[in-house]
């Protein structure tokens, strides 16, 4: 392979190729807060470690900021900021809410952001601009108590709301098509046991998980990605994109176990907390264990989720130098 795009491409069609890619993605607190400084935070952290695609990871509140949520930076590991200013107070505001454009405000901003990623970077690097389900944005707008409050008792309000929402993300998902993307990353944090019953979450986040989907159908390197832990795995497992990102090493499945349900693409192989707080050696060592569960096949190296703001250099570079040193047909042993 001589791009990433090639090697991307080659490892969604299950193809053995010179090495597996390897991505790995973090929050950039205080820099997310204007498109240009947020850019240039991505665009040094892939200069830094060359990885085989871009994943943009704006501040979670940046679908939600123009129906008047707001946040504040207090010093978390992850690099996330802490909800100050909910929206939804009662259940008839859900039904009051809005729909946005592309051209709101604080969504612009972000279509802005990923222009400049997508022309700096140039054609041959994967660019992915997260976006959060529907479901993932009301807990935003209300927070997750008074979510699942309304949702069990005033279900019909709720889903006014989300539909406000589906909407809305579907506008911003058609910028971010026109700007050049070469996919998007769907983040869903609720399908699990700990928040919603097998069947309240395919009422309230299925359906609208995959009208969005389709309305990114024409982007070739779209990923799901599913927070949490003990998450309905196989519920998701019929979603169509081409590349499935969970908490493999806290929750499980395992990789190998996952590629026996799920028809694409895996991302993950490395513990969050080992990247955090392992030796250089340890990283290398899970690395190679993730590329023996997969055979080198329908593998991206990374982790569950973002790197925290507080990961070592060290470990980093150990992550992205780690397929560089696995044999072509590799194991762990």
């Amino acid at each position: 392979m001589t791009t990433h795009r090639e090697r991307m491409q080659a490892c969604l069609r299950g193809d053995i190729i010179d090495r597996a890619p390897v991505a790995l993605w973090r929050h950039f607190p205080v820099d997310d807060q204007a498109p240009d400084t947020l850019a240039a935070a991505h665009l040094a952290f892939q200069a830094a470690y060359d990885f085989d695609l871009v994943k943009v990871t704006p501040a979670s509140s940046f679908s939600v900021k123009d129906w008047g949520v707001e946040d504040v930076w207090e010093g978390d590991a992850e690099g996330t900021r802490r909800y100050s200013k909910y929206v939804i107070e009662k259940p008839g505001d859900w039904e009051r809410l809005p729909v946005l454009d592309a051209a709101s405000p604080h969504l612009a901003a972000q279509i802005a952001c990923l222009r400049q990623i997508r022309q700096e970077v140039g054609p041959d690097t994967p660019v992915l601009q997260t976006v959060f389900s529907p479901l993932a944005q009301a807990k935003h707008l209300a927070g997750d108590k008074r979510l699942l409050a309304h949702l069990r008792r005033f279900p019909q309000a709720v889903e006014t709301g989300l539909r406000t929402i589906a909407e809305s993300t579907k506008r911003f998902i058609r910028s971010v098509v026109e700007v050049g993307a070469d996919g998007i990353f769907y983040a869903v944090q609720h399908a699990r046991p700990a928040l919603l019953s097998r069947d309240e979450f395919l009422r309230f986040s299925r359906a609208s998980d995959l009208e969005l989907m389709e309305s990114a159908r024409s982007l070739w390197c779209n990923m799901v990605h599913v927070h949490g832990d003990d998450v309905y795995f196989d519920v998701l497992a019929d979603y169509p994109v081409p590349i499935i990102n969970w908490h493999d090493r806290e929750a499980g499945p395992n990789l190998g176990e996952a590629l026996k349900t799920w028809g694409g693409a895996v991302c993950g192989g490395i513990s969050r907390t080992t990247l955090v707080y392992g030796l250089p050696s340890l990283v290398r060592q899970e690395a190679l264990e993730a590329l023996a569960q997969t055979e080198r096949r329908r593998l991206v190296l990374s982790t569950g989720c973002v790197a925290p703001i507080i990961t070592p250099y060290g470990n980093l570079r150990a992550a992205r130098q780690s397929v560089e040193l696995a044999p072509i047909r590799g194991n762990a042993s």
